[in-house]
């Protein structure tokens, strides 16, 4: 990941991340029954954070060195500096780990490799990264979710879907974590795991786009004095 992430304002960056786990965490606990938990691209820690609220004290975050550990959500100790362009210097494994919305900052070139690390800490993850269209900071491949299963499929890990329409209407959610949250499971255990066999994705997973992205995309091409575009009523459908 590039060094530029460190004159990122990471209070604007991670806007939303807490509240959205506040909301998602519970969901993953049901899911997966975790004991212990590693965010991969963690920032401050806010998930993890979250995850500790409910009672998983075994956790480890890993970001680059230029977080202000000062600002750190977790205890020094449970935050690791690291390159995410390379393999991750840890040698256990954790019961899931989570990597969300940050592959998408890595060049297409790092995509299998990343894949490779997240396997390699544990055989439950829960990933999301953005789709083609989805802009944003540092967007350097933007991929359909069907590109990031080819990555784990590599490995054996499976598809499932448990989380989108749990989180899709949610409005404490941010919707870019709505919209690409998806697991990847060793296959054992996935079948041990009544809520992500439920939810197993027979082919790819499917390429949905979130109301609050189009809105997003469409109001940064609106020209200015336009009406901005509002798509997001208040009462909306299910998916």
């Amino acid at each position: 990941m590039s060094s530029a992430l460190q004159h990122l304002d990471y209070e604007a960056w991670l806007a939303g991340s807490a509240e959205s786990a506040d909301v998602a965490v519970p969901l993953i606990l049901e899911a997966t029954s975790p004991r212990s938990v590693a965010d991969v691209g963690c920032g401050l820690g806010a998930w993890l954070a979250v995850f500790k609220v409910h009672g998983v004290e075994d956790v480890l975050g890993f970001d680059g060195p230029w977080v202000d550990r000062s600002r750190l959500l977790v205890a020094p100790p449970e935050y690791q500096a690291a390159d995410l362009r390379e393999p991750l210097a840890v040698k256990r494994r954790f019961d899931v780990a989570i990597c969300l919305e940050v592959a998408h900052m890595l060049e297409p070139e790092h995509a299998a490799p990343v894949a490779a690390a997240l396997v390699a800490l544990a055989d439950v993850i829960v990933f999301s990264a953005g789709i083609p269209g989805q802009g944003g900071t540092m967007f350097l491949n933007e991929q359909w979710p069907a590109y990031w299963a080819e990555r784990f499929a590599e490995h054996g890990y499976l598809a499932s879907d448990p989380f989108r329409r749990a989180l899709w209407e949610e409005p404490d959610v941010k919707w870019w974590f709505a919209q690409n949250m998806l697991c990847y499971a060793e296959p054992a255990t996935l079948e041990r795991l009544p809520a992500l066999t439920a939810a197993r994705c027979d082919g790819p997973p499917l390429p949905l786009v979130h109301p609050g992205c189009l809105e997003h995309v469409l109001g940064e091409l609106t020209e200015p004095g336009q009406r901005r575009p509002t798509l997001w009523p208040e009462r909306r459908s299910a998916i």
